[in-house]
């Protein structure tokens, strides 16, 4: 492992522009389980909850198990270690951005300033009548579903449901860091999710070296898609990369 860490490093340090594209994986450190798999969220309940149609059809059936699962639960995750060492690469300037399919918004948390939120963020609502929107901090969920302080309207959490676009201008920009970037960092992605899981392909095709992390070889693995594949949890190996580009930077 040590001499694909001191590659990927080469790699980082040769970059003009990196990005870093993060899935669940990343945030399995952090107590948030993945939706798909043995122990995913979806062996525990049924995905129809996410659907836009029986979220209209169904809103305190769906909210109540949204709230259990974003609020309740995921609401007391913290960063760890993996989101604070992408933050401070981002702050360091080895990375330009952060495109992330996750929703529990813990890159920000963790410092990191410019990120694409593909499939949206719980961390903001949006009335369904007015277009109101409101930080959910600032929204009680005691009743649900929660109703709009401004017109009394259902108000729907800022991530995509099963049935809806991806939100622009996150969707657009994504795919244009992509096409711009000359490293391209995959970490806890399994590569399955449609059309995120477009978007290393296309940052391959534009010319970018792709360097995967991720605990199981994923789709991109298997297809070859990474220049170098760093096996091992995201905390544990951004402890090494983290190591090895200040041991760089001091024999420089």
């Amino acid at each position: 492992m040590e001499s694909e860490i001191n590659k990927a490093v080469e790699l980082i340090l040769s970059s003009s522009h990196t990005t870093v594209f993060t899935g669940a994986g990343i945030s399995v450190e952090s107590g948030i389980p993945p939706f798909r798999g043995k122990d995913g969220l979806w062996s525990k309940y049924d995905p129809q909850i996410l659907d836009i149609s029986y979220f209209y059809s169904n809103p305190g059936k769906s909210w109540k198990v949204i709230r259990e699962i974003f609020y309740d639960f995921f609401g007391k995750a913290e960063p760890n270690h993996a989101h604070k060492a992408i933050a401070l690469m981002e702050q360091s300037g080895f990375i330009k951005t952060v495109i992330t399919q996750n929703i529990d918004g813990l890159h920000q948390a963790a410092g990191s300033k410019n990120v694409l939120e593909f499939h949206g963020t719980s961390k903001s609502l949006t009335c369904t009548e007015c277009g109101e929107k409101f930080e959910a901090s600032e929204i009680s969920l005691d009743e649900i579903p929660p109703k709009c302080k401004k017109c009394n309207g259902l108000l729907k959490p800022d991530f995509i449901f099963f049935g809806e676009p991806i939100p622009e201008p996150a969707g657009t920009l994504s795919f244009e860091e992509a096409e711009k970037s000359d490293l391209f960092i995959v970490v806890g992605t399994s590569g399955e999710i449609m059309p995120a899981s477009l978007i290393p392909i296309e940052a391959q095709r534009n010319g970018a070296k792709i360097i995967e992390i991720n605990k199981n070889p994923s789709n991109y693995t298997a297809e070859e898609l990474p220049d170098i594949f760093l096996q091992g949890k995201a905390t544990e190996v951004f402890a090494e990369l983290m190591k090895a580009l200040k041991n760089k930077g001091k024999k420089e």
